[in-house]
């Protein structure tokens, strides 16, 4: 169970993002979560994710905050520097989109996709996206945008006593030539 709540969490959004629409902050919060639990492999607050008809929602949160029941939320603890840097990149990545790109977005993912198939096939008005659906779309997601990681791409595994001899070869001895500054002139004579 995670240390913090969403509260704590949608806190520290509405201080970043000063005046931040209902509908942006619960996917800002799919993010967080999302982000989180892929990067440190457990959950950044405690309460569930929905899929609603407008994509990710923290259902209890939501109730709480319309029927004006924030008495009863936890006192807002103290986020660490891993819950911050998630936030921070989070809001980095989407904090420009608008609550409508946001649940575009969110509908395009597998996540909201698949928990929504339940949700119409089981004729409910939600479903709860997991934590597992999560971190396999996302763990992916960032897989495939770090340049180098697929497999593909990376190429037979480097023999660290090779790329040591590589090293000291390159260390010997003082260069070859003493680099000099182009000139105008002498750039203009490379080129024509």
């Amino acid at each position: 169970m995670a240390a913090y709540s969403a509260y704590d969490v949608a806190t520290e959004i509405r201080t970043r993002l000063p005046g931040v629409p209902v509908k942006k902050l619960h996917k800002l919060l799919y993010y967080c979560q999302a982000h989180h639990v892929a990067t440190f492999n457990h959950p950044l607050f405690g309460e569930t994710i929905s899929a609603w008809d407008m994509g990710p929602v923290v259902g209890e949160l939501w109730r709480r905050e319309k029927e004006g029941d924030t008495q009863e939320m936890p006192p807002v603890r103290c986020l660490t520097e891993a819950e911050l840097n998630t936030i921070g990149y989070v809001l980095s990545r989407y904090g420009n989109l608008s609550g409508t790109d946001l649940e575009r977005l969110t509908h395009s993912e597998a996540p909201w996709i698949d928990a929504d198939a339940a949700r119409r096939r089981l004729g409910q008005s939600s479903h709860r996206i997991t934590l597992d659906a999560l971190r396999a779309f996302f763990c992916l997601e960032a897989d495939q945008s770090e340049p180098g990681m697929s497999d593909e791409s990376s190429g037979p595994p480097i023999d660290p006593a090779e790329l040591e001899i590589w090293f000291q070869s390159a260390s010997d001895g003082p260069p070859a030539a003493v680099p000099v500054a182009d000139s105008p002139e002498a750039l203009a004579a490379r080129m024509g």
